[in-house]
């Protein structure tokens, strides 16, 4: 039961646009710590469908730092640990853009290529749907949809509800 959950939110429909990411760290079952920043996406670029999705604008990411600047920190929480997303394939691919966007590879950061799929699981467990607010609902999980900290830590508590109940 020690593993990390992580959410981002993109400025763009483009993988490299990562403009906030929440992670939080599960320990023995016990939710240890969590981080959540904003990002500042190449060229400061966003979609208005991207904006009414998260409700992030170019004026709060404007002097944000950069992915690099902030990989450090990311990279303390991801490395060697177990990674869950709810939505893993898009996630993943967020991070593993943006990395190559700033020509940083996950294999040498020791980044989990295997991660857990917290919609795949709910699926399984035959929830219809099973989208993170659906979820998240289901089981009283408080949730503030699409704010990168409040998702990660409803997916966190799924995967712990999914282990304590169903393994």
């Amino acid at each position: 039961m020690t593993f990390t959950a992580i959410d981002f939110e993109t400025a763009t429909s483009a993988r490299n646009s990562a403009c906030a990411v929440g992670i939080v760290t599960v320990e023995n079952g016990i939710i240890t710590d969590e981080y959540c920043t904003l990002i500042q996406p190449p060229k400061n670029e966003y979609s208005y469908w991207n904006i009414k999705v998260h409700g992030i604008e170019p004026h709060q990411t404007r002097f944000a730092k950069n992915f690099a600047q902030l990989f450090p920190e990311i990279e303390i929480r991801l490395k060697n640990k177990i990674i869950v997303a709810h939505n893993a394939g898009f996630d993943k691919g967020v991070l593993h853009s943006t990395m190559q966007h700033y020509y940083l590879s996950p294999s040498r950061y020791s980044i989990a290529t295997n991660w857990q799929c917290t919609v795949k699981i709910y699926q399984k467990l035959g929830f219809k749907p099973a989208n993170l607010a659906a979820c998240c609902e289901r089981l009283n999980i408080p949730l503030q949809h699409h704010e990168a900290l409040s998702d990660a830590r409803g997916c966190a508590k799924l995967y712990l509800n999914f282990l304590q109940n169903h393994q």
